[in-house]
């Protein structure tokens, strides 16, 4: 796989988890696109979403088949997507799972070029621990190295959904249904990271 030459230095994260005592996982996607597709993927992801009476686009709301289509769109878009699975996650160890993966996710980002990770925003304060979390990650960063993460409401950034539509996609592999993920696989990089919650 290799990153579209006119990424730009931006990518958009969302994230899936799923805490159980035996079996939990957080999966944390980061896509990125070619900097002059960034306003035809942004459309691809408004017709997904259609005349639905929602303020973004969300995995979890739709139909089998309309997950399908949503993962065949993005495969079919000019881009490259990083995508960090860290198990186990037990019970209430979400957040602790998602500082794992972040701080894996950003050097990984970095080597590729991007220096800005754009994320949904949630409440101050674990939009906070996030900011935290790249500031520790900064660390595994040549000197000097720069990289930020800003946070936006999800309905504000169209490109947050493909994150989420990639996030979702290998969940549902994780759950047994490979076809989402398949459609995905030309365009994924996927670290698995053994985290201790």
């Amino acid at each position: 796989m290799i990153l579209p030459a006119a990424a730009g230095n931006q990518a958009f994260a969302d994230e899936s988890f799923h805490e159980a005592e035996v079996g939990g996982y957080y999966i944390l996607a980061a896509v990125i696109f070619e900097v002059a597709t960034h306003d035809p993927a942004r459309l691809a992801m408004h017709e997904l979403r259609g005349r639905r009476n929602a303020y973004k686009l969300h995995w979890n709301e739709m139909t089998s088949q309309e997950k399908h289509n949503a993962a065949k769109i993005v495969a079919e878009l000019e881009g490259f997507h990083i995508v960090v699975v860290g198990t186990p996650v037990p019970r209430r160890r979400q957040e602790r799972a998602r500082a794992l993966c972040l701080g894996k996710l950003v050097p990984e980002l970095h080597s590729y070029g991007i220096d800005r990770l754009l994320m949904e925003g949630r409440s101050r304060a674990l939009n906070e621990r996030d900011v935290t979390t790249v500031r520790g990650a900064r660390y595994e960063l040549p000197k000097g190295a720069v990289f930020e993460i800003e946070h936006l409401p999800g309905s504000s950034e169209a490109l947050l959904w493909a994150a989420d539509i990639v996030a979702g996609a290998v969940r549902s592999s994780k759950e047994g249904s490979d076809n989402c993920r398949e459609l995905l696989d030309a365009r994924l990089y996927q670290i698995d990271l053994a985290i201790d919650c």
